[in-house]
């Protein structure tokens, strides 16, 4: 057994070329894409020489494998950019995390909720997470009628993606923005009679 660990901390992601490839024949591939077929590796060797290219081996896996004649460092180059740009192209998903406890006070309850607001329009995802400490814990309906409050007043912004769960001494809730809301951040309506 602690051979074949010892063995699969070394395979290499990256394509075997030119003389790494160490197998008697290979199916061989053209630089336009044409099968040529089976040679020996000797001979798929010169012929990459001779076309000024390398040979990389594309399917390993495959009976022969299958070789194909190209400009490996052109290749990684442009399979590099295409990674690159998918990159740029995902949407990275935030997610923020508002603590609370059953017990909280009404001014602190709307300052919290002020926050999740905010980053539901900012577009976050919102973990809800409700601490309980000593006999609290006998009570998770406390929790649960708090996330339901929370979840009822933001309601406009966001929906409930993962339902209240209770996981040990903490119960959480994952709430997030509707799909049509914006991305761009937005200020709060200033509180009537706050000067």
């Amino acid at each position: 057994m602690p051979a074949r660990r010892a063995t699969e901390e070394h395979i290499s992601t990256e394509s075997r070329i030119n003389d790494r490839i160490r197998v008697p024949e290979v199916r061989l591939v053209g630089a336009e894409g044409e099968q040529i077929g089976i040679v020996a590796i000797g001979e798929a060797m010169r012929m990459a020489q001779e076309a000024d290219l390398d040979l990389v081996e594309v399917a390993p896996t495959a009976r022969p494998p299958v070789c194909k004649l190209m400009d490996f460092g052109k290749f990684k180059y442009e399979s590099d950019q295409k990674r690159r740009e998918a990159r740029k192209n995902q949407v990275q998903t935030v997610i923020k995390e508002m603590k609370l406890r059953p017990k909280i006070d009404p001014h602190d309850y709307e300052t919290k909720k002020g926050h999740v607001v905010r980053f539901l329009r900012a577009g976050d995802k919102v973990k809800i997470t409700i601490m309980f400490r000593g006999r609290e814990q006998s009570r998770p309906e406390l929790g649960i009628r708090l996330l339901q409050r929370l979840s009822a007043d933001v309601a406009e912004l966001g929906y409930v993606e993962a339902q209240p769960k209770q996981d040990g001494r903490n119960m959480t809730m994952v709430m997030a923005p509707h799909k049509g809301s914006s991305t761009k951040p937005q200020r709060l309506p200033e509180p009537a009679g706050h000067v």
